[in-house]
């Protein structure tokens, strides 16, 4: 069978990363996460990405700052061609990013969440990281230019996975091919990997009606050792504490169980993991996460109680975010 030229390059990094196992499974969830069928525009975000001019050879690729910029001389004739071929890849959630001067103006803030885990991370030079429902892939290219030696986000999203292609199309090979990304979710990793140092789960905890079972999943990613990196929506409260919201919660569809601080660590204990630790834990503001001309839909402000900004519109406590991180046990 021909690998499409877009896919070699994870088809060979999974060579060389030995993941045998899973290497067998990347046709099917390759064919599923890009199904033409089920996903309509995504023949719109696919030529988007093909349009985009060649770049000159010469640019600068800085990973590792807040935000993600490659500088490159472009004309303005090519320049608004790729602001435009951007623009078709909206909405955009997760950066900054600063490509040849277009500055891409996320939803998120991404790079204030990366202020608050990265200095609690094990130093990432060297190693191989996962990072679960990773979007775009801004933190991805972080982790790369904090010096990881193998970067996979995996995300459903074939909107996410098409302005990945794109960001790599200006990043080029400025990080050594290390930063890869396969449209599926955590539950198409292989079970019992034991493969990945270091394991991201950002955002997407909330999101899972078995949160428990997701947190296996995390670990059954993890070598012996390894580091999880957990970061959540939590309420206030004691170890037994956790909300289980109606029909929205700040009008997502898709919320199931928010636990307190105290909890999430005694699920984290309960699924084996050891070291269990908080480091960080604020309210969600109004400047870190908003709608932008990159991101024109509603956003946080227009989730939360018009009079009560403490509260959500449905009167649920607004969002608090924590990051807890633990390890897998030798």
């Amino acid at each position: 069978m021909a690998i499409p030229a877009e896919h070699r390059p994870l088809y060979r990094a999974f060579i060389d990363q030995g993941l045998d196992s899973w290497l067998a499974r990347l046709p099917e969830q390759l064919a599923r996460g890009l199904d033409r069928k089920r996903y309509g525009d995504l023949p719109a975000w696919e030529k988007a990405v093909a349009k985009l001019p060649d770049l000159p050879e010469a640019r600068d690729v800085r990973l590792d700052v807040d935000t993600v910029t490659v500088d490159c001389p472009l004309d303005d004739s090519r320049r608004r061609q790729c602001e435009n071929l951007l623009r078709k890849l909206a909405p955009w959630r997760k950066g900054p990013y600063r490509l040849a001067d277009i500055h891409i103006d996320t939803e998120w803030r991404s790079d204030w969440k990366w202020q608050r885990v990265s200095p609690h991370l094990a130093p990432l030079t060297g190693r191989r990281v996962l990072d679960v429902g990773g979007g775009s892939g801004y933190h991805a290219w972080r982790m790369a230019g904090a010096g990881a030696a193998f970067v996979l986000v995996i995300d459903p999203s074939p909107r996410f996975y098409y302005q990945f292609q794109a960001l790599r199309h200006f990043v080029g090979d400025a990080d050594g091919g290390r930063t890869l990304f396969l449209p599926v979710g955590i539950e198409d990793v292989p079970e019992r990997l034991e493969f990945f140092d270091t394991v991201f789960s950002m955002g997407v905890l909330y999101h899972r009606p078995s949160p428990l079972e997701h947190l296996l999943q995390l670990k059954d990613a993890l070598r012996p050792g390894g580091e999880l990196v957990l970061e959540t929506l939590v309420v206030e409260g004691d170890a037994t504490t956790v909300l289980l919201p109606g029909e929205r919660y700040a009008a997502m569809p898709n919320v199931y169980f928010l636990p307190s601080s105290l909890a999430l660590c005694q699920w984290l204990e309960r699924c084996g993991f050891v070291n269990v630790r908080v480091v960080d834990e604020a309210f969600t503001s109004l400047e870190e996460q908003r709608s932008t001309e990159w991101m024109t839909f509603q956003s946080l402000a227009d989730f939360l109680d018009a009079h009560n900004p403490n509260k959500t519109r449905e009167g649920y406590p607004a969002p608090r975010r924590a990051v807890v991180m633990a390890n897998r046990p030798r």
